[in-house]
């Protein structure tokens, strides 16, 4: 009979939750010699890491390919099945081969083992049974054995899935930071969706240019100023002297304090009323950057200058929400 009771439901969920962080957890005095052997070994490989493992393991070892390849270690994954039928031709001697079975005694990987020493490519193992045919027989081993899984029966992989990911999560960052890989890198390996967005654009990408920075010189009467705010449809208007370099910005929050504070916005110039000494940005920094400027001083627009304080671009929060970066 199905128990849709909410309070059991919720009591396995936490239960699993908890037993496997713990299982997670016991992984961090595992990160030792043999860990660094296997970062070196791959720092070092000439080829590509090639990840193998049956299964819910062929799973989790799918992931940590994947996830070793966007983050500067070239990696791919080769079914042990599909391997004693022609696919093991695609690993070479300069490889680093990383095979994940929890038994550490799955047929399809024990077939192909004999086959990966002949051509000596270099093996990391990655189980849970240190004393198995697999981890005796590896260059390296790591250890990711777990107390118990999260499945009450004992059958499922759960906690030993988990730990597996994670093992191979500490590989891939280490590795990163050996290679002082950045975000601009990941960036170049990630050009679609929302992460290439916020990582690849930059400020020059989306910023109005041209006849479309709103401009005004500071001697501008604010009636005037305001139709030019209006026209540039911005909420705001840079502020610049006789020689075009800028003085401050006008903006809609500047308008409200002008009424606030009882100014006549028929007899005032705009540089009575504007923000001096603004905030600015550079046309070659990423938007993500200036996005957080405009976060970090709950403003709504950046004037863009070159390297003499001249405005040459202009844009809002609603420049960054079209472009995706938001």
């Amino acid at each position: 009979m199905i128990n849709t009771d909410p309070k059991a439901l919720i009591a396995t969920g936490q239960r699993t939750i908890k037993l496997e962080a713990k299982c997670v957890e016991a992984l961090a005095p595992r990160i030792d010699e043999q860990f660094s052997s296997a970062c070196q070994l791959m720092l070092a490989c000439e080829g590509r890491i090639v990840v193998t493992g049956m299964g819910k393991s062929g799973h989790i070892g799918s992931k940590i390919a994947a996830t070793l390849a966007s983050t500067g270690s070239p990696a791919f994954f080769v079914h042990p099945g599909e391997a004693s039928h022609g696919d093991l031709g695609m690993i070479t001697h300069k490889d680093v081969v990383i095979a994940l079975s929890n038994s550490g005694t799955t047929a399809e990987i024990l077939t192909i083992l004999p086959l990966i020493k002949r051509m000596h490519a270099p093996l990391i193992s990655m189980t849970g049974a240190p004393a198995s045919t697999l981890a005796k027989n590896a260059d390296i081993h790591l250890d990711v054995s777990v107390a118990e899984e999260a499945c009450p029966h004992g059958l499922a992989p759960t906690s030993s899935t988990t730990a597996a990911l994670a093992m191979g999560d500490a590989l891939a960052i280490a590795m990163l930071e050996a290679r002082g890989f950045s975000a601009e890198d990941f960036a170049i390996s990630h050009p679609g969706g929302a992460l290439g967005r916020r990582l690849l654009l930059k400020v020059e990408d989306i910023m109005h240019s041209g006849e479309q920075i709103p401009l005004v010189k500071q001697d501008t009467p604010l009636s005037q100023a305001l139709l030019v705010v209006t026209e540039k449809k911005l909420g705001m208007t840079a502020v610049v002297d006789d020689d075009n370099r800028l003085q401050g910005i006008f903006t809609d929050g500047d308008l409200r304090r002008t009424l606030d504070n009882g100014i006549d916005i028929r007899s005032a110039l705009v540089n009575e009323v504007m923000t001096a000494h603004c905030k600015t940005i550079r046309p070659d920094v990423l938007a993500a950057e200036a996005l957080a400027v405009m976060e970090e001083d709950k403003i709504n627009a950046l004037i863009v200058t070159d390297d003499h304080n001249r405005p040459i671009g202009a844009l809002n929060m609603h420049d960054l929400l079209r472009a995706g970066v938001i």
